[in-house]
C-alpha cells in the first residue's frame, strides 16, 4: 500500500514541500515516482516520517535527525524509545493539566496558593537542548537569565509582538509587496529587533540563518498555514535581504 505526497502531508499535518525537503536532503525519500512526477510513500516511509517528526518534536534539527536514523536502523526499538519519551511528556502535561485546576480552585475559593502546586510539571527549560545545539551553551544561558528577568507583562508584551510581525509579514506578502520593498524592510527590522532582547546582537549569518529555518524547519510552516502559502519563503528572503544590507559578520 502507499499513499501520495499530498495524502501523507494532510495526514501527518505537514506541507507537501517540506517532505519534497526532507527528500532533498537525504531524510525521507519517496518509495516511487510516478511518470506524472508525483511521490508516493510505502508503509516503511510512513513509520520512517513518524520518527523524523517524533524527533522534530524533541528539539533536533535535521542533521541530528539524520544521524540517529543512520545509527538507529531498528525502526521497533527506536519507536519503543519514543514512545517512552512520550509517555513521559503526557505525563508532565497531565501535571500542567492539574496545576492549573488546583490554581482555578483555590483562587475560586480564596485558597492560599502554594509555588510547588502552581508549577508543577512546567518545564522552562526544554528548548534547552536545541538552543545550546544550535548557538551553543553561553546563548542558552543569556536568553534564559533575559527571559527570567522579565515581568509576567512584558513576556506576554514579547510574544505579542512576534505575533503582530507575523501578521504584518503575511500581510504584505497577500499584498504582493517586494521582499525589499520599505515596507517589508521596515517589518524585517522589527524583528531583528524583537531578537535582540534574548541575544544581544544578532550577526548576518544568524539573521539569514535564522530566516532559512522558516522555510526548513516545520514548526514555522504554520506561517504559510495561517497566513497564506510562500509566507515562510518570504521572511527567509525578507530577512536575507535586510541581512545583507545592515548587518555584518
Amino acid at each position: 500500500m502507499e499513499w501520495s505526497i499530498q495524502d501523507i502531508a494532510r495526514s501527518a499535518g505537514t506541507t507537501s514541500r517540506t517532505l519534497r525537503h526532507y527528500g532533498a536532503v537525504g531524510l525521507l525519500e519517496p518509495s516511487r515516482i510516478g511518470s506524472n512526477g508525483y511521490r508516493y510513500y510505502d508503509e516503511q516511509a510512513l513509520v520512517r516520517l513518524q520518527r523524523i517528526l517524533l524527533l522534530r518534536e524533541l528539539g533536533l534539527g535535521l542533521p541530528a535527525i539524520a544521524e540517529v536514523l543512520t545509527g538507529q536502523r531498528d525502526s521497533a526499538a527506536a519507536l519503543e524509545t519514543h514512545l517512552e519519551l512520550l509517555e513521559g511528556e503526557q505525563r508532565r502535561i497531565g501535571r500542567q493539566i492539574e496545576s492549573v485546576r488546583t490554581t482555578l480552585r483555590k483562587l475560586k475559593g480564596g485558597e492560599r496558593l502554594m509555588a510547588e502546586e502552581v508549577f508543577d510539571g512546567f518545564d522552562h527549560t526544554k528548548y534547552e537542548q536545541e538552543v545550546t545545539s544550535r548557538w551553543g551553551a553561553n546563548a542558552y544561558r543569556r536568553g534564559n537569565e533575559w527571559w527570567n528577568s522579565m515581568s509576567a507583562e512584558e513576556k506576554k508584551a514579547h510574544q505579542q509582538e512576534q505575533l503582530d510581525i507575523g501578521a504584518a509579514f503575511g500581510a504584505a506578502c497577500v499584498s504582493g509587496s517586494a521582499p525589499d520593498s520599505d515596507e517589508v524592510q521596515a517589518i524585517t527590522r522589527r524583528l531583528h529587533e524583537w531578537l535582540l532582547g534574548p541575544v544581544s546582537t544578532v550577526s548576518k549569518g544568524y539573521f539569514a540563518g535564522l530566516g532559512q529555518m522558516y522555510v526548513d524547519d516545520p514548526r514555522y510552516g504554520q506561517y504559510d498555514e495561517r497566513h497564506g502559502a510562500g509566507t515562510a519563503e518570504f521572511i527567509r528572503d525578507a530577512m536575507k535581504i535586510y541581512a545583507e544590507r545592515n548587518l555584518s559578520d
